[in-house]
């Protein structure tokens, strides 16, 4: 990708914000009992978390059988660190890893399990300086792997106007794409979120501006999904993990909006080694969603991989 005079800067001082305050990925594990019955965690057995935050998902895998190891994945080194100290009294049952786990190397017929919870984080969406909310004034950044060299700033104040036409209306769904990338060419550069989200608000009709969603939201979207290549990501995904699998192990991916179940639905569809278990998706329950309202829109999939002789 290119580089550009409004790229943030990727040198960041990833010491200091280590030893900042990590609580934040302690959140709620979206769907969690379902996940673990549906990966059926057995004693012994080798599981993958691929987006591991701060360690929520892996700790129930861990805890739900006797000599359980696990291998940790993330993009973001902050999640990775919270993941270790959450995760610490496990010691030589986890292994960290901190990567896109498009670039993942999934070794043959090694795991019993294979999770992916997709998306943005809810310590990403309450951290102001990681740029992915328009709720605080911050930079347009939006990387989950800040040692990346380009932003959202990138895209913003760089692509020509029908590519952020684009993007717009494919990645976030937003129907007045058009009008939006209009503005944004016409009052750039933008430097903060709330500088880009007023600019949203102003050019869309009144009913528009005051519905159910804020109208810069969809554009956000669109703008983290291809900052941080999410959708090509987890074709690549689908596409590999499947023979990490050991036969008779099962993945499970959660996903939160349209775009993402859609290619996660077809994607393990189409595996010719994987089994559908779950003929519609599994949704939050009442009492979840209660707790927990980012589960609202979580769907999780699971298939298992096929054993040679079937």
């Amino acid at each position: 990708m290119f580089e550009s005079d409004f790229s943030i800067n990727s040198d960041v001082d990833l010491d200091a914000d280590l030893d900042a305050d990590l609580s934040g990925f302690s959140h709620i594990p979206v769907l969690s009992q379902e996940v673990i019955q549906g990966l059926a965690v057995h004693p012994g057995g080798y599981y993958l978390d691929l987006t591991v935050g701060g360690g929520g998902h892996s700790r129930l895998i861990l805890a739900a059988a006797d000599n359980v190891k696990l291998t940790a994945s993330d993009r973001d080194e902050l999640a990775i660190a919270a993941a270790q100290q959450n995760l610490a009294e496990y010691g030589k049952q986890v292994d960290f890893i901190q990567q896109n786990f498009a670039n993942y190397h999934f070794p043959a017929r090694t795991y019993d399990g294979i999770l992916a919870d997709l998306g943005v984080s809810s310590h990403h969406l309450d951290q102001p300086e990681r740029g992915f909310s328009f709720r605080h004034k911050a930079n347009l950044d939006m990387r989950m792997d800040r040692q990346q060299s380009w932003s959202a700033a990138d895209v913003v104040n760089e692509w020509e106007e029908t590519d952020l036409a684009d993007i717009f209306f494919k990645y976030g769904e937003e129907r007045l794409s058009r009008r939006i990338a209009k503005r944004i060419i016409e009052r750039r550069p933008f430097y903060t979120t709330t500088e880009l989200a007023e600019a949203i608000a102003g050019c869309v009709p009144p009913k528009y501006r005051h519905g159910r969603i804020h109208p810069a939201t969809r554009v956000f979207q669109a703008l983290r999904i291809v900052v941080n290549d999410e959708l090509n990501s987890l074709e690549t995904l689908i596409a590999k993990a499947p023979e990490a699998l050991v036969p008779g192990g099962k993945i499970a991916i959660i996903s939160f909006h349209s775009l993402e179940d859609r290619i996660v639905k077809h994607g393990l569809r189409n595996s010719p080694i994987l089994h559908i278990l779950t003929k519609k998706p599994i949704t939050a329950q009442d009492d979840e969603i209660a707790q927990n309202p980012r589960s609202r829109s979580a769907k999780l999939r699971i298939a298992q991989r096929i054993n040679d002789r079937d």
